[in-house]
């Protein structure tokens, strides 16, 4: 019995304690809910501060900070409110999610670099017909359609599949993991210059009136950035990386819910560009931030591990090649980190970027206005940073067809013969059962002389890393011009406007910096019809990320060809009813208009 009693007493204790350990554990938690702190890092040197302070006309006091971050507050909550939601999702390729570095270069009188327009980032502009005839009850459903047509330009037989890039998820259903998200901001001194302007145009010494001056690089990402925070839960975790000749951490990887959100907002917009442009220096240290947690905290099956990297894209220090960068994207995402880049202002040079997230996981958008990253990203963000299938692979079985092209995916380089690849799928909003920029286009070629069927096995991985197939078959009727739907009619008009305007800008850009003896135009359209203008060998990349700007010249030949272009296009939107491809008409005939005040005729269509 004394035994039984020491037991029972000690079971006793045991309770106590238990119970004193539960009140304790909940005070902590309220604690913690309660108490937040300011831990940011990252101080300018006094000096700068004052420089900073009165270039910008402000005090460096609280009082003056105050109503600064009640605006800033009210934007917060203003972009966190809920907008009405489709009952289903699709998915969109990793990459490019917009074209508009290549309007805002028109818009601004410049000529847009050749990797600013692509053809994922203007299909996701538009929603597209799918071709879906069955209810998807699983992940990714692929879907297909077919169209047959004449090639405008040499009257060639072209033959098209659409994939149409479909999910059972739901708008109800899908809800992102838990995110650790590091943002990495370049501080560099290229950002100090307007974002509608060239740095090294004038070595950011351009000179405006005070009234008239335009927002810099660095007030539109750090904006940008504070908008992004209102998507943040309290349950995420949040670090701050910059980076101009080197990396800072700025904040450390804490919880949200832990962190004086609204003191580090101000903190960021305070932010002031300095020094020279060390991109790998800043993804590094982006990358080192991970390590600071435990590794049962960055499961993927519980959360999300992304790097958010904001830069104009013209480093001129440290780690310059493609291949560096790429590698360290790249290995960081075998960790399941990744990463989204944001370019920011006019001069953003895509070509650095578009190279990169060609990755797993990776995808980026252009920012030039507060305006843009809420239409871009504010209802977006829990799409963004979350992928949700990997390592697409499209064989395509036939006797009679093979793969000469593929059209809105980054990796149409590693389509073959018989063989398309795409490393992510993001998940993507309908409207009225169309999926935004939700479908890849195929070209093929007829290479035999039957017309046998057309065999299709996917395969795909989800985050989990389980694989998934499926097959099907279609069949082409090779003497009736027809399309199955749609989508694939509006993707094959995209996709030639995205043709023309890259061919334009290949022979536009030579001697631009580029080249040093500009070369006599190179026109692609003989009888063998629109190019393919990847296909192109004389397509030539700048040996320096620093690039200045170009001037926006039409030649009398590609002009011609913007006049003969802009008529079929509008014969097909209006065959299509889609008045939302007005916008890419009034580039045309922007385009067709313009003139570069030489008599030189390079038409050479015979």
């Amino acid at each position: 019995m004394k035994r039984t009693g020491i037991t029972i007493s000690l079971i006793t204790l045991c309770l106590l304690a238990l119970g004193t350990q539960l009140s304790y554990t909940t005070q902590i938690v309220e604690e913690e809910e309660k108490d937040t702190i300011d831990d940011w890092e990252y101080v300018f040197e006094t000096e700068e501060r004052e420089t900073f302070f009165a270039q910008k006309g402000r005090t460096n006091t609280l009082a003056a900070a105050v109503p600064k971050m009640q605006v800033m507050a009210e934007s917060m909550r203003m972009s966190a409110a809920p907008s009405p939601v489709a009952d289903s999702l699709g998915f969109s390729v990793g990459g490019a999610k917009d074209a508009d570095n290549f309007f805002q270069n028109l818009e601004q009188g410049y000529l847009p670099r050749y990797s600013s327009l692509t053809y994922e980032g203007l299909f996701y502009d538009y929603t597209f017909d799918t071709g879906q005839q069955e209810t998807c009850e699983n992940l990714f459903c692929p879907s297909y359609a077919r169209g047959v047509s004449r090639d405008l330009f040499s009257g060639e037989t072209d033959y098209y599949l659409s994939v149409g890039l479909n999910s059972g998820l739901t708008e109800e259903s899908f809800q992102r993991k838990k995110l650790n998200l590091v943002v990495v901001l370049d501080i560099s001194g290229s950002m100090s210059s307007p974002f509608n302007s060239y740095y090294y145009d004038t070595n950011g010494k351009k000179n405006y009136q005070r009234e008239e001056q335009p927002k810099s690089k660095m007030e539109i990402a750090n904006q940008a950035i504070v908008n992004m925070l209102a998507h943040l839960h309290t349950t995420d975790r949040f670090s701050m990386v910059l980076f101009d000749d080197q990396g800072y951490r700025a904040k450390p990887l804490r919880k949200v819910g832990l962190t004086d959100m609204e003191a580090i907002s101000g903190h960021i917009l305070d932010l002031q560009p300095r020094g020279g442009t060390n991109m790998g220096a800043g993804l590094r240290k982006g990358i080192e931030q991970f390590s600071s947690i435990d590794s049962s905290l960055k499961n993927p099956n519980i959360y999300e591990n992304r790097i958010i990297f904001l830069t104009d894209a013209m480093p001129n220090r440290g780690e310059l090649s493609k291949g560096g960068l790429f590698s360290m994207v790249k290995d960081a995402a075998k960790s399941n980190i990744f990463t989204s880049f944001i370019g920011i202002g006019v001069d953003f040079n895509p070509d650095l970027v578009e190279y990169i997230t060609k990755t797993r996981g990776a995808n980026y958008y252009a920012v030039h206005s507060n305006e843009d990253f809420r239409k871009r990203l504010d209802e977006e963000f829990d799409f963004m940073v979350t992928p949700l299938v990997f390592n697409l692979e499209l064989k395509l079985s036939s006797n009679d067809y093979e793969i000469v092209g593929v059209f809105g995916s980054p990796e149409a380089d590693l389509a073959t013969g018989q063989m398309l690849k795409i490393n992510t799928l993001f998940p993507s909003s309908t409207e009225e059962e169309e999926v935004r920029g939700g479908v890849v286009l195929v070209k093929l070629k007829k290479t035999g002389h039957s017309n046998g069927p057309i065999h299709l096995n996917v395969s795909y991985d989800d985050r989990s890393g389980q694989t998934h197939s499926s097959s099907n078959t279609v069949q082409f009727n090779p003497n009736t011009l027809h399309w199955d739907n749609k989508g694939i009619q509006k993707a094959v008009l995209l996709s030639e406007y995205v043709s023309l305007l890259k061919n334009w800008l290949i022979d536009s850009r030579k001697g631009c910096n580029d080249t040093v003896v500009k070369p006599f135009p190179c026109f692609p359209y003989y009888r063998k019809g629109l190019i393919n203008p990847d296909s192109r060998p004389e397509r030539i990349e700048m040996k320096t990320w620093e690039q200045r700007s170009c001037p926006l010249e039409v030649s009398d030949g590609y002009q011609k060809l913007f006049s003969i272009f802009s008529t079929h296009f509008a014969t097909e939107m209006s065959i299509l009813n889609d008045s939302t491809l007005g916008k890419e008409m009034e580039v045309l005939d922007h385009l067709k208009g313009k003139t570069n005040g030489k008599k030189m005729d390079d038409w050479r269509v015979q």
